[in-house]
């Protein structure tokens, strides 16, 4: 069996849109994503995506963006600014912990700080788990650790979660609640739907698990990213400080533009179904595998500028192109919660005070709205763990 590496933007979006071409990325990581939503295939994928997809219902993420997030965002924020420091890494993490925890429906019963830190345990735990094609640590070590983990998050927080979502269910089932009671969060959809889709519990465990450390590891990579991009780009251009304080829309365009030049994935991997050809013709046989190089294609200078590989929130983007490039993918795959991240992307006149900016952009805001810097005497460090480029530790100053 073979590997081939394509960069090229169109051939990428196209092989990201080949049903004869399945997700490899994350096969050395199956002790927590096998068979979750993310490696799944063809129908039994369309099954999954389309039932955990009614989360997402009418103005879902509106209401995420403009009252779930600010109270969360602003508790956890408050111990920082009264420190006058914080590591983004560790910012980022604990204001989407909860979030992301309420939206995969698992519960906190106990609102307590040790039961985040265990969620935050688990949830940088797994994202290793997840990641194992990158780590630089010992693998079986790191399997050992992640195994174990699933089997105290599901003890500690997914078996109750279950019991009492039954329980409403129960309730709804005899007429007691209406559905608007009901929990809105991925579990939820899925004890409801039991009866239409295969799902033992152990594919319960993995799946709360997929949710919870992919939604609060990439939006935290992506907004240190962010932030890094901006700064640097105030410090070199002064006179722009003021237009991305005063102009959030500006604000999140930087955002995209940050998020193009760092995918959450920088690269991914299918593999071959069946005998088959690629865009540009390569010939590939069943088991072959494709490396998708989303870094790369996001730099295009065709599509995006000769200064496609730097930093540009003015840059134009051509028509029926994406700002962020194929950061969040695109076809059956796109990532479900890229409008959360990212927000919506502005066409035409839009209104400042409904737009949704996207949880990246947001956090953004808060932290340059509270005069966060990097710190001078202890500058960031890149993650050791890790063959990806995400920053380990960013300290800054606020205030």
């Amino acid at each position: 069996m073979k590997t081939v590496t394509v960069n090229e933007f169109d051939q990428i979006y196209d092989a990201l849109r080949n049903p004869n071409l399945k997700q490899a990325l994350y096969d050395e990581g199956k002790v927590i994503m096998d068979k979750v939503l993310l490696t799944l295939h063809g129908a039994e994928h369309r099954a999954r995506r389309n039932l955990e997809f009614k989360v997402f219902r009418r103005n879902f993420f509106r209401y995420y963006q403009q009252e779930v997030f600010p109270p969360a965002l602003e508790q956890t924020l408050a111990p920082y600014l009264e420190a006058g420091r914080a590591d983004l890494i560790d910012f980022g993490y604990r204001v989407t912990i909860n979030l992301t925890a309420d939206f995969a429906g698992i519960d906190r019963v106990e609102k307590t700080p040790e039961e985040t830190e265990d969620l935050l345990r688990f949830a940088k735990i797994f994202s290793e788990g997840a990641t194992m094609v990158h780590s630089t640590r010992d693998k079986d070590v790191l399997r050992r650790e992640v195994a174990e983990a699933l089997i105290a998050f599901d003890e500690r927080f997914v078996q109750r979660s279950i019991a009492r979502r039954q329980k409403l269910l129960e309730k709804f089932d005899a007429g007691e609640i209406s559905e608007d009671q009901l929990p809105r969060d991925v579990l939820t959809v899925i004890l409801r739907n039991e009866d239409k889709v295969d799902l033992p519990p152990d594919v319960v465990l993995r799946e709360m698990a997929f949710y919870l450390q992919a939604g609060s590891h990439s939006t935290s990579n992506s907004m240190v990213h962010a932030f890094h991009e901006i700064t640097t780009w105030c410090a070199d251009h002064p006179e722009d400080r003021d237009k991305i304080a005063a102009d959030p829309l500006f604000l999140q365009r930087c955002v995209h533009e940050s998020l193009r030049l760092h995918p959450a994935s920088p690269e991914s991997w299918r593999s071959a179904m069946c005998p088959m050809k690629l865009a540009d013709g390569a010939k590939m046989e069943t088991g072959d595998k494709v490396v998708l190089d989303l870094h790369q294609a996001n730099r295009n200078k065709d599509i995006f500028g000769e200064d496609a590989d730097r930093f540009n929130p003015y840059r134009e983007i051509p028509k029926g192109r994406d700002p962020f490039g194929l950061t969040f993918g695109v076809g059956i795959h796109t990532c479900l919660g890229r409008d959360l991240d990212g927000g919506v992307v502005p066409k035409g006149e839009v209104d400042p005070e409904t737009h949704e900016y996207g949880i990246v952009t947001l956090l953004v805001k808060a932290l340059l709205d509270n005069n966060a810097r990097p710190d001078p005497d202890d500058p960031p460090t890149p993650d050791p763990h890790t063959s990806r480029p995400n920053w380990g530790r960013y300290p800054v100053i606020l205030g």
